[in-house]
């Protein structure tokens, strides 16, 4: 059932296209939840990085007013934009971008406080933040907003650098640790061989936040969980980023409860008719 705001704006005979651009992207949340919240005519967009500047070029043409943006491409977002807010400038990645009706493409990242509305009060004097794509960087501009002391670990430490956080050569124990990297999204691999650390070592951190999100939990979350430590998992950073994104293009108050129950509701296949 969509809730008032979702009903009032699904009430809009021309509703306006969103989508969600990404390589891959078929594993992506975001339509089902996105309309659940009333942004009916949202969809995957499969977008390969030598395609991506053309194609955000073209949205607005077609009808779209606004687009996430998941990985690879959010440093490509925030370049193609012709305006960004201060957050996305400083992180040097976007996640959403707005569609104006002047051509105008305006950069926001909502990866940063969404991270921290979904981290709510829990301890964050200390934080280990893995990777260094745009979700890392994001992460690594929030916490450090947020009075942590940001470490960040690589699989290649020179692109650690200049984050704004400590690089180190492996991780260290830390208040809250953020996987920021794509490792778990395979379901037929661990990631603790990539991440450099076992499962024991877990009880290094209180919270454990994976971003990587699938149908059921990962194996990070899931080990997390079975020592009793604290766990964020991708799907509900995915909805408190996504309720952002929502009131930004609507001005409407997002229905956290209708993004987060179709979030997590399991996918009907889809058949050929």
């Amino acid at each position: 059932m969509l809730s008032e705001p979702a009903r009032e704006h699904a009430a809009d005979g021309d509703a306006p296209r969103y989508g969600v651009l990404g390589w891959p992207v078929g594993h992506s949340r975001s339509p089902a939840m996105m309309r659940a919240a009333g942004l009916a005519r949202y969809q995957r967009l499969p977008v390969a990085p030598e395609a991506f500047e053309d194609t955000v070029r073209a949205l607005h043409g077609a009808g779209f007013r606004g687009a996430n943006v998941t990985i690879p491409h959010k440093q490509a977002a925030l370049a193609v934009a012709t305006s960004a807010s201060d957050a996305a400038r400083e992180i040097g990645a976007a996640n959403t971008l707005t569609f104006g009706a002047d051509g105008e493409i305006a950069a926001e990242n909502t990866d940063a406080p969404g991270l921290l509305a979904a981290l709510g009060d829990r301890p964050t004097r200390s934080a280990l933040v893995l990777g260094a794509g745009g979700s890392a960087r994001a992460a690594v501009w929030a916490l450090g907003r947020a009075g942590a002391e940001v470490s960040i670990w690589n699989r290649t430490a020179e692109r650690a650098a200049g984050l704004g956080a400590r690089v180190v050569r492996e991780p260290i124990a830390a208040d809250v640790l953020v996987n920021c990297t794509s490792v778990g999204l395979d379901r037929s691999s661990s990631p603790f061989k990539d991440l450099l650390l076992t499962a024991d070592e877990l009880v290094q951190y209180t919270t454990v936040v994976d971003l990587v999100y699938r149908a059921g939990e990962t194996v990070l979350i899931r080990e997390a969980a079975k020592r009793g430590i604290d766990t964020i998992d991708g799907l509900e950073i995915l909805v408190r980023q996504g309720a952002l994104s929502f009131t930004l293009w609507t001005g409407l108050a997002a229905p956290l409860d209708s993004m987060r129950a179709a979030a997590r509701e399991p996918e009907t296949p889809l058949h050929a008719s």
